[in-house]
């Protein structure tokens, strides 16, 4: 268990201020957010490399500000691995002091019995972070802190060490704490979302309630919201809004208040037609078409709605038996449901 109260740390000239989380024993949490806004940092003050400045830390429920590095029984990771230069990739793993049945189990489930003889300035950058999580592992620490520990791994095997590091956190009962750029590892791994940005933590939660409804304008276009539209929110007392941005009014739900809002909108939640249908959307608008931008299996269309552009995405199959293409008139729907105003 992590726990951090309105804490304040400091690192040359940046400062964590005002961090307060919570990720329970047998959580898996994972922190984004932009470069430099503090994901390493807070991993150092958990880990105690970074002093507390103010506020608390408890570690499994014990004040932790005062406790030595050794004395956590934290793990750390770095992205990039720094393993010992002078020592084989075995002499690395064995640094940790762990039983040799254990050792083997590591060795074995991360497939790394061929770089056992190797110097370390043979191995690849992704095959070094292999080495540091698996000597890291090696510890049996009670919390584990991983920082960027797959950006270097190749897809396929990126895939099989991510599966085997959730199964070794279940199986372990660990409290994980992951910074990752890739919002899909995050939905993947992720029971707990902290987004950080310039040193404040600006919402935490479940990766789908950060993706579905984000906290502000700026947590939804770092987290790839397509729309996400400035303007005006007007309550009209059942529970539905109307919204007011440039010349289009939106129909949403939920609990706001009038005056200056943001309204996002995920391109998926967005139904694309040829002409007027019937169905049970709030949201219908015609436009037409001003780019096609294929994504493998997905196309994002984006449609020119009374000068408003609104990007939609559906399968590239279903763009090709609608015959969608540049200049084309096309109608667009979506449920007030979808309009998440912040």
């Amino acid at each position: 268990m992590i726990t951090l109260e309105s804490a304040r740390a400091s690192k040359g000239r940046f400062t964590l201020d005002g961090i307060s989380l919570h990720l329970a024993s047998g959580q898996y949490g994972v922190v984004i957010g932009p470069a430099g806004s503090g994901k390493t940092t807070l991993l150092e003050l958990i880990a105690g490399l970074v002093p507390l400045r103010g506020g608390r830390l408890l570690l499994e429920g014990v004040e932790a500000q005062h406790r030595p590095v050794e004395a956590r029984q934290v793990g750390l990771v770095y992205q990039h691995a720094y393993l010992f230069p002078h020592l084989s990739v075995r002499e690395n793993i064995a640094y940790a002091g762990a039983a040799a049945d254990l050792q083997q189990e590591l060795i074995a489930r991360f497939a790394l019995s061929p770089l056992l003889g190797r110097a370390v300035e043979s191995l690849s950058g992704g095959e070094r972070q292999l080495v540091a999580l698996v000597r890291t592992l090696a510890r049996r620490p009670r919390m584990l802190l991983l920082d960027e520990p797959f950006s270097a791994l190749d897809p396929g095997r990126r895939t099989r060490v991510r599966r085997e590091v959730r199964a070794l956190h279940r199986e372990w009962g660990l409290s994980t704490l992951q910074v990752t750029h890739d919002f899909t590892e995050a939905g993947l791994l992720g029971d707990v979302a902290m987004l950080l940005d310039a040193g404040r933590l600006l919402q935490s939660g479940p990766p789908t309630e950060l993706f579905r409804r984000p906290a502000n304008a700026f947590v939804a276009e770092f987290l790839g919201a397509e729309n996400v539209f400035a303007g005006t929110a007007k309550a009209l007392g059942d529970g539905t809004f109307e919204f007011v941005t440039g010349g289009l009014t939106l129909h949403a739900v939920g609990e706001f208040a009038n005056g200056p809002a943001h309204a996002v909108l995920r391109a998926e939640e967005i139904t694309l037609a040829r002409d007027q249908g019937h169905d049970s959307a709030r949201n219908r608008f015609s436009g037409r078409i001003v780019d096609i931008e294929p994504h493998g299996a997905v196309a994002r269309v984006t449609v020119d709605v009374r000068g408003v552009a609104i990007v939609a995405a559906l399968t590239a199959r279903s763009a090709q038996d609608l015959a969608l293409a540049p200049g084309l008139a096309v109608v667009l729907s979506f449920k007030a449901m979808a309009v998440h105003l912040c």
